[in-house]
């Protein structure tokens, strides 16, 4: 019982940082242009998954492009929202 009630709260932490990183795509207009699958305005979070797929600096890199609105407009967020939304994109398969 006691590793099942483990089990639960392990789950319910990981789908709220998902949640919250979603909010972080949402509050910073991302899906306006991006959606996870599919090309809109801008390139699938599929597709920038995989072309920064092997790169440990992806985050880094990604996030100091919205910053400074190179290759991409400038987001004018905290950088902890930037970073969500980057790493939530990153994760899309």
């Amino acid at each position: 019982m006691r590793a099942m009630l483990a089990i639960l709260a392990v789950a319910g932490v990981l789908a709220a940082g998902t949640a919250q990183a979603q909010d972080a795509l949402k509050a910073n207009g991302c899906l306006g242009c991006h959606a996870m699958d599919k090309k809109k305005v801008g390139p699938a979070y599929k597709d920038v998954a995989a072309k920064y797929k092997d790169n440990k600096d992806a985050v880094a890199i990604l996030v100091e492009k919205l910053k400074d609105g190179k290759g991409h407009m400038k987001i004018k967020r905290p950088e902890a929202d930037i970073k969500a939304a980057v790493e939530e994109a990153l994760s899309a398969k």
